[in-house]
């Protein structure tokens, strides 16, 4: 049982369990019974693509895998959906979720299953983002329900923070598996010259490659935050629950700093329940 969920909230199906542990769930949780379910589908998609590019299997292996979930989409989209796929297809039918952003999704955490990530430049790193965060977001409006123009600004805004801000917090745990996304102009900027994950981390100069990427993440954030200003409360309370969740731990690695050792900056419980609430009726 995941100690950050309330008993009450505990899941209940297969899709749902998966979803069960993700900082999202609260924000899945308050949506009505169809929307939430066909997020659960979404999520347990993404979560398994992502495992296969985390995995420590063979990189020619986990591109494999990839491969194969490339032809159940395109099964599925052909409308010969395999088995563990049916309530999958039931979300893209009811919802007109697109195949461009699913194939999107598998196309950003191919990035990962080709090579380790180590200091992308900028342009390498937004695209990586776009697929493996704002092609997401951009499944997800749907089902909220959002206006087109505005859903999609919303999903490159918010994905974009809601990435930028998992990479400051990742940067140990990356730097373990041989990844590095901060940008190689972000290192630049802080005189960081040897790239190698592991002696990124430890640098002292660091935080100041960290604060680009906070300046960006802020950006996308207060951008985010004028979209959903717009919106019909309805569609946004969702995503407002994931802003509000992952601002509040940018600013708790903020106030941390980023020298080492860094303790992971996690938003407890009662400030999970307390942001749901606050959003959770219209």
């Amino acid at each position: 049982m995941n100690s950050q969920i309330p008993h009450v909230l505990q899941p209940h199906s297969q899709a749902e369990t998966r979803a069960g542990g993700s900082s999202f769930y609260l924000a899945m949780r308050i949506l009505d019974r169809a929307r939430r379910e066909a997020m659960f589908e979404v999520y347990s998609f993404c979560r398994a693509v992502d495992d296969i590019a985390d995995s420590e299997a063979p990189h020619a292996d986990r591109l494999a895998g990839l491969t194969e979930w490339r032809l159940m989409i395109d099964l599925l989209y052909r409308g010969s959906a395999p088995p563990n796929l049916v309530a999958l297809a039931d979300a893209v039918k009811h919802y007109g979720l697109r195949r461009e952003d699913f194939d999107a999704v598998i196309d950003g955490v191919e990035m990962d299953a080709r090579e380790d990530i180590q200091a992308p430049s900028l342009a390498q790193l937004e695209h990586y983002v776009d697929g493996v965060a704002c092609a997401v977001g951009r499944l997800c409006v749907r089902i909220f329900g959002m206006e087109e123009a505005e859903g999609r600004a919303l999903a490159r805004h918010l994905g974009r923070a809601l990435q930028f801000t998992n990479i400051l917090r990742d940067i140990d745990e990356d730097a373990e598996h041989g990844r590095l996304y901060l940008p190689r102009e972000a290192l630049q900027r802080a005189q960081i010259e040897d790239w190698r994950p592991q002696a990124v981390a430890a640098d002292p100069r660091l935080g100041v490659a960290c604060d680009v990427i906070v300046a960006l993440a802020r950006e996308d954030f207060d951008r985010a935050d004028k979209i959903m200003a717009g919106a019909r409360r309805s569609t946004v309370r969702a995503p407002k629950i994931m802003c509000d969740v992952y601002r509040r731990m940018l600013t708790g690695m903020v106030a941390r700093g980023w020298s080492p050792p860094r303790h992971r900056v996690r938003v407890n419980k009662t400030h999970l329940v307390w942001i749901a609430l606050r959003h959770a009726i219209v």
